[in-house]
């Protein structure tokens, strides 16, 4: 009889404990993803609160309990709090970034850029698409595939009519690849190219889009790269991703650059791929693929190959050349 009281009160603290533990961790709902910078996590949803944790962008989170506007979450730190639910994405919208990531990443890059400002990273293109990944102001990334949308006007503006007829604004995104692996869309307008500043200059008007090394050449005591640039119209929604190409080689008397090829009027479609092949007495070289469309859309490529200082189709068996490019 002795020992009742003591084994009720085991049971009773047994009880507690588990009691305790079930409201410590609570019932997982879901589990979801930080779509901000950094969010505060507060102990109540009340103006006034104290701050429970700190989660990051990206940081996967458990949902324990929901309000209209809250969440309240537990981290992998297992610290708990209220988090206001635009924060967060689902566990299919991050699996979405995964499996977009999984399948551009054996796409050849196209050109590096530089973001102008923090700008998300996008599912899909769009502004009103699904987004997860935030990139800083100054960031490094990697340019693969370019995209065109319609424009979403501010508020209740109508887009321009001409002859009768709406003009439908259109802006670009860029699929891109950030430094840690991330993969997703982003708004051209925020992203700077990244040109050599040797090149740059003969740019004249147009927008360079995509920037390749074919190869390099020594000058003295030092190599310098020659290259191969695709350029477009200086302005969103064009039907192609580029509609000139030229090359440029370095001139070793005269210490500079020249263009040693261009052509025109391309209906150009990323992927530029550039790789080396062997030909024959003339060795190794640079060469380079473009691909065109015609106006059935229609995609065909077309090889090009660089014994420096000159550029020359390479034809398939029983192909003939749809068009000259021109040298300066």
């Amino acid at each position: 009889m002795k020992s009742l009281p003591r084994f009720s009160v085991l049971l009773f603290l047994t009880i507690a404990l588990s009691l305790g533990c079930r409201r410590h961790h609570g019932h997982v709902l879901e589990t979801a993803y930080v779509s901000a910078p950094q969010a505060i996590l507060r102990d109540h949803m009340a103006a006034v609160y104290n701050k429970t944790g700190v989660v990051k962008n990206g940081d996967r989170v458990e949902v324990l309990e929901k309000d209209k506007r809250f969440a309240r979450v537990r981290t992998a730190k297992n610290e708990e709090g209220w988090i206001e639910q635009r924060y967060l994405v689902s566990q299919q919208i991050f699996d979405g970034f995964q499996k977009l990531a999984a399948q551009e990443q054996n796409d050849p890059q196209q050109a590096t850029g530089t973001t102008r400002n923090d700008t998300n990273m996008h599912l899909t293109p769009g502004r009103d698409t699904d987004h997860l990944f935030q990139l800083n102001e100054g960031a490094k990334i990697t340019l693969f595939k370019r995209a065109t949308v319609e424009k979403i006007l501010p508020g209740s503006a109508k887009p321009a009519v001409s002859e009768g007829k709406a003009i439908v604004p259109m802006e670009d995104w860029w699929l891109v690849r950030d430094a840690q692996g991330r993969v997703g869309w982003v708004l051209a307008r925020m992203v700077d190219v990244d040109v050599p500043l040797e090149i740059a200059e003969y740019a004249e008007g147009q927008r360079m889009v995509a920037v390749f090394v074919l190869d390099e050449v020594a000058d003295a005591d030092k190599k310098v790269p020659q290259y191969l640039v695709a350029l477009t119209e200086s302005k969103d929604g064009m039907p192609y991703d580029f509609d000139q190409i030229r090359v440029f080689t370095w001139n070793v008397k005269r210490h500079r650059y020249e263009t040693a090829y261009r052509e025109h009027g391309l209906n150009g479609a990323f992927p530029v791929t550039v790789t080396h092949e062997a030909f024959d007495k003339e060795g190794t070289l640079p060469v380079f693929i473009v691909r065109v469309k015609d106006d059935s859309g229609n995609v065909s490529e077309r090889k090009y190959k660089l014994n420096s200082p000159i550029v020359k189709r390479v034809l398939a068996a029983g192909e003939e050349p749809a068009s000259k490019g021109k040298k300066r």
